[in-house]
């Protein structure tokens, strides 16, 4: 444990020290912004629920898009630069690695979408809002961005450089996402299937409009679980390659 925390906090600080790490989170917050002006309470009067839903719905895919140029340098920066080869050979495990690495990218999205809580806030300005409402949602990001970040370590340790792997973790993301449109144009058993796989479609709208579904809550811990998992076994078939 104490491994995987040395990690994290040599990761975090180093997304804390560099200009990429900024420019994610003033670009998100920027668009985000925007967004929330332009759709949520721009245009004609809304419910103060409605507005807050808006909200979650754009954080959500900008949540996505973040996690995807996050988490690209995380294994990918390490075989570009070199620096891979001296990480595997310390006595470090290939899973206190990933998982290092993992909550270094999870916990800055979580403080790049903390930062974001003064847009909801003012609703209060003009309407109502429950709290309630607000802790869900913000929950669902959470668990949204977690297992966006953990398919963009999948993506990292895949790929050769940063490039490829912002490719393919959003490649990977995108399919995910996309699942939910082939529930409308196919038949049982297979949309049951691509029903249960879609990533924002069917999992997340609970959660924007305030509810909290123990099954919605499990498959972000399994999707998270899944790609972490498969992260670390690609790390250690190509330690023994």
């Amino acid at each position: 444990m104490s491994e995987t925390l040395l990690i994290t906090r040599r990761e975090l600080g180093t997304y804390l020290r560099s200009m990429t790490g900024y420019v994610i989170a003033a670009i998100l917050l920027l668009v985000d912004g925007l967004l929330f002006n332009i759709f949520a309470i721009g245009g004609e009067d809304k419910l103060s629920a409605a507005v807050l839903a808006q909200f979650f719905f754009f954080t959500s895919g900008l949540t996505m898009i973040a996690s995807v140029f996050i988490s690209m340098r995380l294994v990918a920066e390490e075989r570009q630069t070199g620096t891979l080869v001296l990480l595997t050979s310390s006595p470090v495990k290939d899973g206190q690695i990933i998982v290092g690495k993992f909550l270094s990218g999870f916990f800055f999205l979580a403080m790049v979408l903390a930062l974001t809580v003064f847009m909801p806030l003012l609703i209060l300005v003009n309407g109502k809002i429950s709290f309630g409402h607000l802790l869900a949602g913000y929950v669902g990001l959470l668990l949204l961005g977690a297992s966006s970040i953990a398919i963009g370590t999948l993506g990292s340790v895949l790929a050769r450089t940063q490039v490829l792997a912002a490719i393919l973790s959003g490649c990977m993301v995108t399919a995910m996402v996309v699942a939910w449109m082939l529930v409308h144009v196919t038949e049982r058993p297979f949309n049951d299937v691509f029903a249960a796989l879609a990533m924002h479609g069917k999992h997340f709208p609970p959660f924007q409009q305030g509810s909290i579904h123990l099954r919605d809550v499990v498959y972000y811990l399994m999707l998270t679980t899944v790609s972490l998992f498969a992260a670390v076994r690609v790390m250690e078939a190509r330690r023994w390659r």
